[in-house]
């Protein structure tokens, strides 16, 4: 019984781990997308359920710059924000700085596909602010700055620069993307971001990812 338990739960994380991608035509990745979607949200659940529910903690003390610097350099001169704007984009051309001057990005929460730099922004899945409140409060300085430029969990996603606005630094029970087509892969990213990092999750953000879970496909 147990060995049964153990390879199921290692089919869902080989399952969970097919990759989709934005600009992937609708009739090469939809079967991939059924089987992953899923397998996500099955390994999605498991997480949430060992996930503590507790009341957010105090937003006091809180500011960007505990989680300084937000965008560090990685290889060269790039940052953080620029290595996610390359690896999001299609056709992206940098300068010698590194930054971004051409490129074709598509913004996941309302489904945009913008030209220009300027329209974009990296957003945090799970917002610092939201995070602070989540227990990243008592975390190290360096833990933080982990946290803000974690490239090898799906922190950090390419979007609009006005979906990131609208979204700021609310939970899933009070904000989610526009197109409901990207609940699904929505609320399997936070829930993970958060299991990963031991955040715990309030009553109302529980039920909020639950329901958003349901829009996979089986």
């Amino acid at each position: 019984m147990i060995f049964l338990r153990r390879a199921s739960l290692i089919a869902v994380l080989t399952l969970a781990a097919v990759p989709i991608t934005p600009f992937a035509t609708p009739q090469a990745a939809a079967e991939p997308r059924k089987q992953s979607q899923a397998a996500s949200a099955a390994l999605a659940r498991h997480m949430l359920a060992r996930l503590k529910v507790a009341r957010p903690l105090s937003i006091r003390g809180y500011s960007r710059e505990r989680f300084q610097p937000r965008w560090g350099h990685r290889k060269g001169r790039c940052d953080t924000r620029e290595m996610v704007l390359a690896r999001d984009g299609r056709g992206v051309r940098r300068n010698a700085a590194c930054h971004p001057v051409k490129g074709l990005w598509y913004s996941p929460y309302d489904g945009k596909r913008l030209r220009s730099e300027k329209q974009v922004d990296v957003d945090h899945v799970v917002p610092l602010a939201y995070a602070w409140r989540s227990g990243a409060k008592r975390w190290t300085q360096a833990k933080r700055r982990a946290f803000a430029n974690d490239l090898t969990r799906p922190e950090l996603l390419t979007v609009s620069h006005s979906a990131n606005i609208a979204k700021g630094g609310q939970g899933p029970q009070n904000w989610r993307p526009q197109r409901r087509a990207h609940w699904c892969r929505y609320a399997t990213s936070w829930i993970t971001v958060k299991h990963h990092y031991r955040l715990f999750v309030t009553r109302a953000e529980k039920v909020a990812l639950l329901n958003m879970l349901r829009t996979c496909r089986r």
